[in-house]
């Protein structure tokens, strides 16, 4: 552990049982770790070293854009603060709450660097679920947006058996805010030696299946997400400006946009709101090369984009985009390329494995594919008793690498991890050539009448109708078969919701799949219930 008077040890204590771990494989040299290692040294202050301070690392809009050298000074007054002010010591757990934007990147880099475990939380969150972290996850500290601050305020009061008993706000003009302190502390700082196997960031899951678990990872593993599919797949350079809309509290947008381009000395655009028309102005206006979001949001940017000219083909900065966060129907892909003549980098990541472990580069993609294990890492299908079953048929996904599941203190590690396997909730097909295609969450296939029925399968039809937004289906109960495939769908606005258009899309889908696999029921909604990282939440569509 790392070298200190003072730890605090609640993360180790709390590890998962040595058995019930995965297996760890670090077969590429790059992966390579040395016992002692600190994220912040080798993402941040290492560009210092190297004579790249002066480049640009964060933009935000005003006109707001801090150097290396800047994130560094902002990073290491307030690791002053949190350790000779609030009395932080290694170990402690800090939690962060702000909407992306260059301070929030500077807390996180200040805790890495003071040895603390940064705890990410969504902005949307209410007191209510803020509390579950706090409770979850011991929280010591809080480093938190003036404008956010309410909702935390109320979890702290309400949380029970709380530690948390230092909370910084920023961004207000109160007299105690960080920044005030942060005037008053140098802007060097001695990170502490963390090993490589501490634990520095609790990730929180986001919540679709139930109560959030909390994901462990190391210093190590930070590292690892940076040195595999960055250089392999998405291959950006120092030059590249990455935008995009997920979350810093979600590793999708952590590790997009802030560990990846960092890990290249690229820049990224940091955006509070990041809707697809606030995309795509942000985009044209600061020349992002490199686009990070979800499915649903290139579909409905795709008019946009071609409109703009946004992306390199058509003479705008745009020239890489990378989707994930839910699967990308192949009818996505195509109106995507068709606009814009970028193929998309698909990806499946999860935050029980930090980010990205199958995927595939523009030059192999694949339509309906989601690509092959990205290097670092081991893939393969299996069946229920846990054995590895023959390419073409459909089972659960499993993998294992240089990342993977540590739950906090929580009995369904077991669930996740099998004979040194992570399982990820996913059905999965491995094709012949060694793609893995995507089904359904495996509590998400539907039987119907002795008919197993991928709802994805069904989704991408729909969406291929010049009538369909969006659309979610899931299998509900029927007395007489079981289940029946029902589908909801929210219509472009040339479309009218009812009877004709309910047997127009039925005859749609029976046109275009086998005919037992229609939507029986289908429901119009204005819109469809997601998580704020863009997930769609089928189990409040489940629950009526």
């Amino acid at each position: 552990m790392a070298d200190s008077a003072h730890i605090d040890t609640f993360a180790r204590d709390h590890l998962p049982p040595a058995d019930q771990q995965p297996e760890f494989i670090f077969e590429l040299p790059e992966l390579q770790f040395p016992a002692h290692l600190n994220c912040a040294t080798e993402l941040l202050d290492r560009r210092i070293t190297e004579g790249r301070g002066e480049r640009i690392c964060l933009r935000a809009p005003g006109g707001l854009q801090w150097t290396y050298a800047d994130l560094q000074r902002h990073a290491n007054r307030i690791a002053n603060v949190l350790v000779r002010e609030l009395g932080l010591v290694t170990g402690n757990r800090v939690l962060l709450r702000a909407a992306n934007k260059p301070m929030l990147v500077a807390c996180w880099f200040a805790v890495m660097k003071a040895g603390g475990i940064a705890v990410g939380t969504m902005p949307l969150l209410r007191a209510k679920e803020l509390g579950q972290i706090i409770d979850k996850a011991q929280v010591t500290h809080a480093l938190c947006d003036a404008a956010l601050r309410a909702e935390l305020d109320a979890a702290a009061a309400a949380a029970q058996h709380s530690r948390l008993a230092h909370t910084l706000c920023f961004g207000d003009a109160s007299a105690d805010r960080l920044e005030a302190r942060m005037a008053h502390q140098s802007d060097r700082f001695d990170n502490v030696a963390t090993s490589a196997d501490d634990t520095c960031l609790l990730a929180f899951t986001s919540g679709t299946t139930g109560q959030p678990k909390a994901t462990m990872h190391f210093h190590r593993d930070v590292m690892a997400s940076c040195a595999c599919f960055p250089p392999h797949v998405l291959r950006a350079t120092a030059d590249d400006v990455f935008i995009g809309s997920p979350p810093l509290a979600f590793t999708f947008g952590l590790g997009g946009l802030t560990l990846f381009p960092m890990s290249v000395g690229a820049s990224t655009v940091l955006l509070e709101k990041a809707a697809p028309p606030d995309l795509l102005d942000a985009i044209g206006s600061f020349g992002a090369t490199v686009l990070v979001t979800a499915p649903t949001s290139y579909r409905a940017m795709a008019a946009g984009a071609r409109e703009r000219k946004l992306s390199a083909p058509l003479g705008g900065p745009l020239r890489k985009c990378v989707a994930a966060g839910e699967a990308l129907p192949a009818a996505t892909r195509q109106l995507w390329r068709d606009a814009t003549g970028i193929e998309i980098i698909d990806g499946i990541g999860a935050t029980e494995m930090l980010h990205i472990f199958i995927s595939a580069d523009e030059a192999n993609a694949r339509a309906g594919a989601t690509g092959v294990a990205v290097p670092g890492y081991r893939a393969c299908v299996m069946d229920a008793q846990g054995t590895e079953i023959p390419r073409g048929q459909i089972g659960h996904l499993a993998v294992k690498g240089p990342t993977g599941c540590r739950y906090l203190d929580d009995a369904r590690q077991a669930n996740y991890v099998s004979d040194g396997w992570n399982l990820t909730g996913d059905a999965y097909l491995q094709d012949a050539d060694g793609y893995f295609h995507y089904q359904s969450r495996t509590d998400d296939m539907i039987v119907s009448a002795g008919y197993n029925i991928a709802a994805p399968e069904v989704e991408e039809v729909l969406l291929s109708h010049p009538g369909v937004a969006e659309c979610a289906v899931i299998g509900v109960p029927d007395e007489e078969r079981g289940q029946i495939v029902k589908a909801f769908v929210v219509l472009r606005d040339s479309h009218a919701a009812g009877d004709a258009t309910v047997r127009a899309l039925q005859d749609f889908v029976k046109a275009a799949v086998a005919p037992y696999k229609y939507p029986r029921a289908i429901e119009f909604r204005a819109a469809l219930p997601r998580t704020e990282t863009g997930k769609l939440q089928r189990f409040r569509l489940r629950a009526g």
